[in-house]
């Protein structure tokens, strides 16, 4: 099933998976060798619930994004990963690729998307991004991924 609205937003293909490490790496969000072992179940089409997608501007791949269901949970979603080349940022495509997923999951009947970062300094531009796009912080968990980052979770209802 194609999910992309235009030629922009599509599915990810295996052959993606290089300029993929690279907007990982542009970000510095995480290593980008475990971007391997986090795809390749969608590449195995294990999942059909979960989505990994592709935005394109110039002829290549400049921001992904990943969301699944929240496990045991009715209607509810997590956006795990969605980031937007560094040398893009400020041009309005991740805001094009929320919009998207959000009325992808919302034709879908899908109550609740959630999204997850971290409390650290360096985060503040994503979390002021999420607040900017009606996000609403929904909790904190003091030094969840470290001694000192805590956790911030935010809330949207698609209804």
């Amino acid at each position: 099933m194609s999910i992309g609205i235009s030629n922009k937003i599509r599915q990810a293909v295996p052959a993606d998976l290089a300029f993929l490490k690279n907007i990982i790496d542009s970000n510095e969000l995480f290593p980008s060798d475990l971007l391997d072992e986090m795809i390749s179940p969608f590449f195995q089409q294990q999942n059909e619930d979960e989505y990994w997608l592709v935005y394109e501007a110039d002829k290549s791949s400049t921001a992904i994004a990943y969301f699944a269901p929240e496990r045991m949970t009715s209607g509810t979603y997590n956006l795990f990963l969605i980031a937007v080349h560094a040398d893009f940022h400020g041009q309005g495509i991740g805001k094009k690729l929320l919009t998207h997923i959000e009325e992808f999951l919302r034709d879908r009947g899908v109550r609740i998307l959630l999204v997850e970062t971290s409390g650290l300094p360096e985060f503040a531009r994503t979390r002021a991004f999420y607040e900017q796009n009606n996000y609403r912080v929904e909790a904190r968990i003091a030094e969840f991924y470290a001694k000192g980052e805590d956790k911030i979770i935010f809330w949207k209802s698609l209804k």
